[in-house]
């Protein structure tokens, strides 16, 4: 037989000594709003709240739950069912919140029941923060069932949540539902997942979305035409994002704080695009609007003018932003200095150099790099020294790119001990393993013959574990063929191979040079037709070499087939010469008016 309420026991009190008066009396209540839905499973003979539904909460408080002792009814007990105050009631309380919605599904069987905006808002609430997606399916379902939603706040968070979450279909659902109420929560809901997309990267879903609430005429507030125009403008549709913005500025929302967000995005997307001149009018009306511009505003069209070589444009567009106090983008400085160094105006680059200094932005190594690049191309290799050391003098610090440019400059301009000194430096600061450093020294000491240091170079390059490339080995390798030494070339070749550093066609002429300056004849032809063997294809260097090969081992056939190999290049006069003696020498006039008359040669500069 059931019980009377009376008789139900509350659960103890925790800690009653930090709880006020007001607040024990609250939670011990809330506490026995537990208690009956607990002691309705165990005692009542109703089915309502059977023990075998109920979750493991429940068994772990009455586990935990001393013996009862008599006590005065509560009053506030429902005494027939239970009621969306109820339910709130053990939503509010973090130790009875997990009951809420197993309680919620029982009442859904009282016939009298039904679920109002409050307690659909808390379950909502209670039911994210637990992240318990398949009760929010069944919750969903019953907003649609009986027309109830939660407040439009919490229908934005349900909606965005479960789309941050991956559960994309729940979404789809939830989306649905609001569909076809057209009301507030509708429209804050679509919004946010077209904002919750964007987080994700997944622009055409947002498009996919805001067609949708097009299609259901939905109003469009301005954080929903953001959200659209920004996936526009990352999916590359500049007159999507150009006809969205009219239609937004026709709402008169401006000025406010979002509209430069808007117009950010705006200028953008067309900067993007390519579309400069479109971006910077768009600047332009920004003041017609009374919405003040932002340095990122700034920084995005000053990048897309650079971008399309705007010079003029972009300069006036620098200044002003200058003067305003609002340039603070690396990356725009950048574009900047690219376009003046393509424009061969490489002098304006030091003002941006110093420009960023002021700003006190750090000049980046890629920044140092290209302003010495610039100047190596533009003006010659002196002058870029000149203007590397005003950068130092500026304060800027170069990096691994900078130092090997700079020493690549010195050992053209052939001051080696400038190179060492700049080496030095640069090993010091740590960054000790830039082969393009190491090949620059290397063939800087090959093309002075100070071959032992190019070896030792070699060895410290290895013991810091770079690995040479294939540039290295070449350098190393025409150095040894220079000086005739032709047992250090093969173990540097033995080397390269062990390494398996895939020689190409510098590699065989330099290697060959070496046997051929030794006399070693029979090597030079095996490594051609290994060469040849591999699919090389043969250059004038690597032609000219074999010609005097060929001639001196008297193998007029390979040296035919060679120039048959070759025929319609223009040989240089000393090459054409060479082929024509050596065929003379040997008596073979046919062949030699056969060169005559498919070969020509270009005359050499003086």
């Amino acid at each position: 037989m059931a019980k009377c309420y009376s008789d139900w026991p509350p659960l103890p009190p925790l800690h009653p000594s930090r709880r006020t008066p007001s607040q024990t009396s609250l939670w011990t209540i809330r506490r026995q709003l537990a208690s009956f839905v607990l002691h309705c499973s165990r005692s009542c003979a109703s089915p309502l709240l059977e023990p075998k539904n109920l979750p493991d909460e429940f068994h772990a408080v009455s586990a935990s739950t001393p013996a009862p002792v008599p006590v005065s009814p509560l009053p506030d007990a429902p005494k027939l069912g239970i009621s969306n105050k109820f339910i709130r009631g053990l939503c509010s309380d973090r130790q009875t919140e997990q009951l809420a919605f197993e309680c919620y599904r029982r009442a859904l069987h009282q016939p009298e029941f039904r679920p109002d905006k409050k307690t659909m808002n808390a379950l909502t609430v209670q039911l994210l923060r637990a992240k318990q997606w398949s009760s929010l399916e069944l919750l969903v379902e019953d907003f649609r069932a009986y027309g109830v939603l939660p407040e439009r706040r919490t229908c934005a968070r349900l909606v965005a949540s479960c789309i941050k979450a991956r559960k994309l279909g729940l979404a789809d659902v939830v989306l649905g539902v609001l569909e076809g109420k057209k009301g507030a929560p509708a429209a804050v809901a679509f919004s946010s997942a077209m904002q919750a997309y964007n987080k994700l990267h997944m622009y055409r879903s947002t498009l996919l979305v805001y067609e949708r609430m097009r299609a259901a005429r939905l109003s469009r507030d301005a954080d929903a035409y953001r959200a659209v125009m920004a996936a526009c403008g990352a999916l590359g549709k500049p007159d999507m994002v150009s006809s969205l913005f009219k239609q937004y500025r026709s709402q008169k929302w401006y000025p406010s704080e979002s509209c430069v967000e808007t117009y950010a995005i705006v200028c953008d997307a067309l900067g993007r695009a390519g579309r400069a001149s479109d971006a910077l009018k768009c600047l332009r009306e920004m003041g017609a609007d009374g919405v003040i511009p932002t340095a990122t505003i700034y920084s995005s069209i000053i990048r897309s003018l650079a971008n399309a070589h705007e010079t003029s444009a972009t300069e006036d567009l620098y200044n002003e932003a200058w003067k305003k106090g609002l340039l603070g983008d690396p990356d725009m400085f950048m574009k900047v200095i690219v376009m003046h160094v393509e424009a061969g105006r490489v002098e304006k680059t030091m003002g941006v150099a110093k420009d960023m200094r002021e700003c006190g932005l750090r000049v980046t190594d890629c920044i140092l790099s290209t302003i010495v690049n610039g100047f190596v191309k533009r003006r010659g290799l002196k002058p870029a020294i000149r203007a590397y050391d005003k950068l130092i003098a500026l304060g800027c610090e170069p990096g691994q790119v900078t130092y090997a440019s700079v020493i690549n400059v010195y050992c053209q301009l052939g001051r080696s001990d400038r190179a060492e000194s700049i080496f030095s430096e640069m090993t010091n600061r740590g960054f000790d393993k830039c082969v393009v450093a190491y090949g620059n020294m290397i063939s800087m000491y090959g093309k002075i013959r100070r071959a032992s240091d190019a070896m030792r170079l070699l060895a410290v390059m290895k013991k810091k574990g770079c690995e040479p490339n294939v540039w290295v080995y070449n350098s190393l390798l025409d150095m040894h063929g220079r000086l005739g030494n032709s047992r250090q070339a093969e173990k540097i070749w033995k080397d390269m191979m062990r390494r398996k550093v895939q020689p190409d066609c510098v590699s065989y002429t330099a290697i060959i040079n070496a046997f051929n300056r030794s006399g070693e004849l029979d090597r030079c032809m095996d490594l051609y037709q290994q060469f040849r063997e591999t699919g090389g294809k043969v250059d004038k260097a690597l032609a000219g070499l074999m010609v005097g090969v060929f001639s001196k081992c008297s193998r007029f056939n390979e040296l035919i087939e060679l120039l048959k190999d070759m025929q319609g290049t223009r040989l240089d006069r000393r090459l054409y010469m060479t082929v024509l003696r050596s065929l003379r020498d040997a008596g073979l006039e046919v062949h030699v008016k056969w060169l005559q008359t498919n070969f020509s040669f270009v005359e050499e500069k003086t």
